[in-house]
């Protein structure tokens, strides 16, 4: 399982009037969550960017549990969810650093274009690549 921890200090101008983190921050968090992972597993949009991609994000589905307020330490756990289809699929769980508890879930699609913004059906050769040196099994594509 290809998975990264990030931590996440909430910030004063992330919080709304009733002093908790307004909900589209934790879409930024998330963000950051795919952004640590590809400069851990080399699977950046830099990469696909010049090899002629591009990934847009397609899906987004958040459960949020419970409220997280400024000054808060969070921790973005981002685990990649191999697919048999040309996309890139991740699931996350934010918690509050301290008490392990679960602030959200949530999960992302991104597919692959072209520099046209046309939907590829195929998966690019790079991330081809990346997928035989860091899965260790083709039986692992779900």
């Amino acid at each position: 399982m290809l998975q990264i921890i990030r931590e996440v200090t909430v910030r004063f101008c992330e919080v709304d009037a009733m002093h908790i983190v307004w909900h589209g921050h934790y879409i930024k968090y998330l963000e950051d969550g795919r952004e640590e992972f590809a400069r851990q597993y080399g699977l950046g949009y830099h990469l696909l960017e010049k090899a002629g991609y591009g990934i847009p994000l397609v899906k987004l589905d958040i459960d949020y549990r419970r409220a997280a307020r400024y000054g808060d330490t969070l921790t973005v756990e981002t685990r990649f969810v191999p697919s048999a289809t040309p996309r890139i699929c991740f699931e996350y769980c934010i918690r509050h650093a301290e008490t392990r508890q679960v602030v959200c879930t949530a999960r992302t699609t991104q597919v692959f274009t072209d520099a046209h913004l046309q939907l590829q059906l195929l998966a690019p050769p790079c991330f081809t690549e990346w997928q035989q040196r860091w899965l260790p099994s083709p039986a692992l594509l779900a």
